[in-house]
Order: structure tokens, then C-alpha cells, then sequence
């Protein structure tokens, strides 16, 4: 019932919602996969929505006033549901249809945005929820596959440059400014891609964590192609 997707993967992967919510994350567990082949016309559901910003987020109304066909309505019943089992289970699911998420361009150094391999982070116990129903899907790796970028020297250097202030705050510089989620992945990395109709319950970097936070990031998305993600 419950296996990982090879050794050493990161990856445990389960059959069902409920299965998903109970699992622990432990070891070297730290990504949970709900593993599925959905039916379902996903991109006429995407056609039909209209972006009004780069990132959109669609209700459950937005979905229920779509005229599709049986395979669309198919696909709607499945996000809908999904959606309502994870307000049921707590969380705060949001649907956003995506054209991109905005570039961090600030240092030709280091980049803070999705794009680049981080881990989320939270003051509280929790854990990030995705799927993709549509178009490009993200990547995570293994832990032991990267390292913080701010303990890359010559990053670091150049880190402690643009901090120019006291030694003893300057990690509390990188905290700040969110330097410290983000990760380099190693030379010969091989990051997993999260593919699309999976359920997927990545840990978070919280007080109460007992794993590794799992490093992932967004992907770039195709030229033309809007993605339609499930988060919370």
C-alpha cells in the first residue's frame, strides 16, 4: 500500500486523501504522494477560464458557472472535491490559474523566488498541499542533493557585503530577507518532477518539524501553456 518511489527517494506514496493526512513524515520521508490518473478534460477547464492577472485565483463558483463537456465536468468534479476535502481536513486550498510568478531579479547572486530550489517556512505546524491539473509541474530534491545557498563562500562573502553591518545579526540578516530557504542543487543533482494529477503534502520548516523541510520550486512554464495548481 504504502511504498517510495525508489531508494533513497524522499517520496512516500499513498493511495487515498485520508491516507495522505495520516502518514508521518519521517527519516528521510519528507514529500507524501497521493498517486493518481485522473479522467477528465483538465485543459478545457483551463480554455475557458480567463486570466485576469498573472496569477489568478478561481473559486469554486468560477468553476460551477463553466458550460463544458462530460469529460470538463468530469475534471471539475475532481477539483471540487479535492478542494473540499482539504477545507474539511483544515486547510485553505486556493486554485490559481498561472501564466508566471514574478522573477527575483534584485542580485545577479542570488534569487529568492519560486523558481529557485527553497523550502517553505512556517511559525506554525503545518504542511504545503499541491497538485497541478494542468500544464507545467514542479521538481523537488533530496536534501542530501543540495546545499543552502548561503553557505556557498563566494555567496556568502557577497551576502555579508550587501549585510555591511555587525557580525552577530548577520544571520539574522539572512532570516529576514529569506536568503536561508533557498538551496543550489549539487553538480549531478537529480531533481524529481511532482507530475500532473498527484497529491502531493511536502514538510515544512517549522519549530515542530522532525524532518528536513522539502526543498522544491516551481517550474518554468511552457510558452503558451497556462498551468492550473491546487495550493495551500
Amino acid at each position: 500500500m504504502n511504498n517510495t518511489f525508489s531508494d533513497g527517494s524522499p517520496i512516500e506514496v499513498v493511495t487515498d486523501f485520508a491516507e495522505l493526512v495520516a502518514a508521518n513524515f519521517e527519516g528521510a520521508i519528507n514529500a507524501i504522494c497521493w498517486k493518481r490518473k485522473l479522467q477528465g478534460d483538465f485543459k478545457e477547464i483551463v480554455s475557458k477560464l480567463q486570466l485576469k492577472e498573472n496569477i489568478t485565483e478561481v473559486t469554486a463558483n468560477d468553476l460551477l458557472s463553466l458550460q463544458l463537456s462530460e469529460q470538463g465536468q468530469l475534471a471539475r468534479e475532481i477539483i471540487l472535491n479535492d478542494m473540499q476535502s482539504l477545507t474539511d481536513f483544515g486547510a485553505s486550498p486556493a486554485l490559481n490559474l498561472l501564466k508566471s510568478y514574478e522573477r527575483d531579479e534584485t542580485f545577479d547572486f542570488i534569487s529568492t523566488d519560486v523558481y529557485s530550489f527553497h523550502v517553505d517556512q512556517s511559525p506554525i505546524g503545518t504542511d504545503t498541499f499541491l497538485c497541478t491539473y494542468y500544464g507545467a509541474a514542479s521538481d523537488i530534491l533530496p536534501n542530501e542533493q543540495a546545499v543552502q545557498k548561503v553557505l556557498i563562500p563566494e555567496i556568502r562573502e557577497k551576502l555579508k557585503d550587501l549585510h555591511n553591518g555587525p557580525d552577530e545579526d548577520f544571520e539574522a540578516f539572512l532570516r529576514e530577507y529569506y536568503f536561508d530557504l533557498h538551496y543550489q542543487s549539487k553538480p549531478n543533482a537529480s531533481p524529481i518532477n511532482l507530475g500532473s494529477g498527484h497529491l502531493w503534502r511536502l514538510a515544512v520548516q517549522h519549530p515542530g518539524q522532525q524532518v528536513l523541510p522539502c526543498i522544491h520550486r516551481a517550474p518554468v512554464e511552457r510558452d503558451g501553456e497556462y498551468r492550473l495548481l491546487l495550493i495551500c
